[in-house]
C-alpha cells in the first residue's frame, strides 16, 4: 500500500501536499474547538503542529528538510517553497485598502524604523554575549535578528564566515517563530484588531513571513497591513 501512496504522491505531489495541509488545518480547527473552546485559535494550533512535524521528520530521516525528506510528503516542500511563499506574500499586498494604510500615518513609519533599530540592537547584544566582538560579525548578525533573509545577504556582502551567516539566519527564524506563535495570544492584550494597529504591529516586529502567520492565526483581514 506504501508503494502505491508513493507513486500516487510522486506523481501529484503538490495534490498530496495540499491533501496534508487540509487535514492537518481541520485537526487544528478541531482541537481548538474541542479543548480551547476557541481560545486558541486553530491556525496557531496548525503552526506548532507543523513545526513539531517538521522536527519529527527531521530526526527519523536525519534529513536537512523536516518533513519534506519523506519521500510521501515531498510535494509539501513544493507548497511550503519560495515561490508560493513571495507570491501568497504579495498577493496580499492587493487586498490593502489604501485610505486605511494612510490612517496608520506617521505611526507606521516611525514603528518601521524602531522595529529595524530594535532588532538590530538586540541582536548584535545578544551576538556580544556570546564572545562575538569584531564589526562585521556584530553586523552580520544583527542584520540577521532584523529579518534572517537580511543577515546573510549583509555576511556575504561584508565578508563573514559562513558560521556567523548562519548564526544570523537562525536569529531570524527564531524571531519569525515566536512571532507567529505568540501573535494570536496577545493581539487581545494589545488592541492588534484592526488595520492601522496591524501596519504599526508589522512594523515593529519586521519579520514577514512571522507577521502574515501571526495575524491570520489573528484575523485574515489584517494580513495585507502587517
Amino acid at each position: 500500500m506504501y508503494e502505491s501512496l508513493l507513486v500516487v504522491s510522486n506523481k501529484y505531489s503538490l495534490v498530496m501536499g495540499f491533501a496534508v495541509i487540509g487535514l492537518t488545518m481541520w485537526l487544528s480547527y478541531w482541537v481548538s474547538g474541542r479543548f480551547t473552546k476557541g481560545r486558541v485559535h486553530g491556525s496557531a494550533i496548525a503552526i506548532m503542529l507543523g513545526l513539531f512535524l517538521a522536527y519529527l521528520g527531521g530526526v527519523f530521516t536525519g534529513g536537512e528538510k523536516g518533513i519534506v525528506d519523506l519521500p510521501l510528503l515531498s510535494g509539501i516542500g513544493i507548497l511550503g517553497g519560495s515561490m508560493l511563499r513571495d507570491f501568497a506574500i504579495v498577493a496580499t499586498g492587493f487586498g490593502v485598502d489604501i485610505d486605511e494604510l494612510k490612517r496608520a500615518g506617521k505611526a507606521g513609519v516611525i514603528a518601521l524604523f524602531m522595529g529595524i533599530f530594535s532588532s538590530f540592537v538586540a541582536g548584535v547584544s545578544i551576538a556580544l554575549a556570546f564572545g562575538y566582538t569584531d564589526a562585521v560579525s556584530l553586523t552580520t548578525i544583527g542584520a540577521g535578528a532584523v529579518t534572517y533573509i537580511v543577515g546573510p545577504v549583509t555576511g556575504a556582502a561584508i565578508g563573514a564566515s559562513s558560521e556567523v551567516m548562519a548564526l544570523s539566519i537562525a536569529a531570524g527564524l527564531v524571531k519569525s517563530i515566536l512571532v507567529m506563535i505568540l501573535t494570536p495570544f496577545v493581539a487581545p492584550y494589545i488592541g492588534l484588531n484592526n488595520s492601522r494597529s496591524a501596519v504599526i504591529f508589522g512594523g515593529l516586529m519586521g519579520t514577514s513571513s512571522g507577521v502574515a502567520a501571526g495575524l491570520a492565526a489573528t484575523d485574515p483581514k489584517l494580513v495585507p497591513y502587517g
